[in-house]
């Protein structure tokens, strides 16, 4: 049973960081019912951020999928979606009419830009909205263009976390107020808080705002990654002195010539000469040289190979559903750890049983069919 059992929330199908948040609720035990277009019967099992959820298909522009749709907020803790901003209101959805419903829902809604603002209305994918916050800027190799850290920053890391973050702040707060509110989450609000570090270096005057001028930007020889001799990768982060000690001594390099560690004009050429050291052995060899060592060494691994090392192997950070690797719930917890989660049930194939449990009969059941409302 995980931490969130007994919590109930809807999600409003969509693509990318609203599915992951709603699954990072139903990892953690909570009753998550997706709510789709229309019902299809096609295998999701490759669709990892459907796993463990209910589905329901409700046509949202009939009045009667509405009115389901309404009906299942009188007994949730919260609703997130992830339209453009009105959207929700015009199909009479918004958060006045699923609050009416129950003033202690919270009701979720996250874009790229915000609910606000001259943008708000306006497209846009997860490069453009770290592009707004500075973290794009930040990620690349000097003179050459800013390299996009796949969708991770504004989608996932900026975007689904902090609906999940947001979210559970309000039902903290409902449960003692008695009162529902709307979260409103910006990715670019969300990127730019996972900028805080830099922002606050740059505030202190330790951090240039050029990309590969810094240490954690991958300007210092000890916080990158290098090419080994087998054409592989692996990353050294021996920031602390008696970890970069350490790598002196298991890379066998010379003691005087990397002395100078935090020297910046010297950066360009220890990082030549420790690419030259590394690229000398196989990334196999090194692991065997330096992985679980004090160095902060870890070879850099594909997809394919992240789930077969032993880190991970020991820790099950990586399981099997429905024939389909895939990450396992996280954080861990030590008393209410979540079961495995289910593979992804088919688009609709809940509708009958959550509209059931919510108090239609089958003879509403078959009206709703017959209207369109259920698809």
């Amino acid at each position: 049973m995980g931490p969130l059992t007994g919590m109930r929330i809807i999600e409003i199908e969509g693509l990318g960081p609203a599915p992951f948040c709603g699954m990072m609720f139903a990892d953690m035990g909570a009753e998550v019912i997706s709510v789709s277009r229309k019902s299809d019967g096609a295998d999701r099992s490759t669709q990892i951020s459907e796993r463990g959820k209910h589905s329901i298909a409700l046509n949202l522009k009939s009045a009667e999928g509405v009115a389901a749709l309404l009906k299942l907020c009188e007994t949730a803790d919260a609703l997130i979606e992830g339209f453009r901003p009105g959207v929700a209101e015009r199909l009479g959805i918004g958060p006045d009419d699923c609050m009416a419903r129950n003033p202690k829902l919270v009701y979720g809604r996250m874009t790229g830009w915000g609910q606000t603002g001259p943008l708000a209305n306006t497209a846009g994918h997860d490069m453009n909205y770290i592009s707004l916050s500075g973290a794009l800027h930040a990620i690349g190799r000097a003179g050459e263009k800013p390299v996009p850290p796949l969708n991770l920053v504004g989608d996932f890391g900026g975007g689904g976390m902090f609906l999940a973050f947001g979210v559970m702040c309000a039902i903290w707060e409902a449960s003692r107020s008695g009162k529902g509110q709307v979260v409103d989450v910006s990715m670019v609000e969300g990127s730019a808080a996972l900028m805080h570090m830099m922002y606050s270096f740059k505030a202190m005057g330790v951090w240039e705002d050029e990309r590969e001028s810094n240490m954690l930007d991958g300007a210092a020889h000890y916080y990158d990654t290098y090419e080994t001799s087998d054409g592989k990768y692996v990353s050294i982060g021996s920031i602390e002195p008696q970890f970069y000690a350490l790598l002196i001594e298991l890379a066998g390099l010379d003691k005087e010539t990397f002395a100078p560690q935090n020297d910046r004009s010297q950066w360009p050429v220890l990082k030549d000469k420790l690419a030259a050291v590394i690229k000398t052995k196989t990334r196999d060899e090194w692991c065997d040289i330096m992985e679980g060592t004090d160095v902060c060494f870890a070879p850099v691994l594909s997809m394919s190979e992240a789930p077969n090392h032993p880190q991970n192997r020991a820790r099950e950070s990586f399981i099997e559903v429905g024939g389909v690797v895939q990450h396992a719930p996280a954080p861990k917890f030590s008393r209410t750890a979540p079961a495995k989660p289910q593979a992804p049930s088919a688009a609709g194939s809940d509708t009958d049983a959550i509209l059931k449990s919510a108090g239609y009969s089958d003879s509403e059941l078959a009206a709703l069919r017959a209207s369109g409302a259920l698809t």
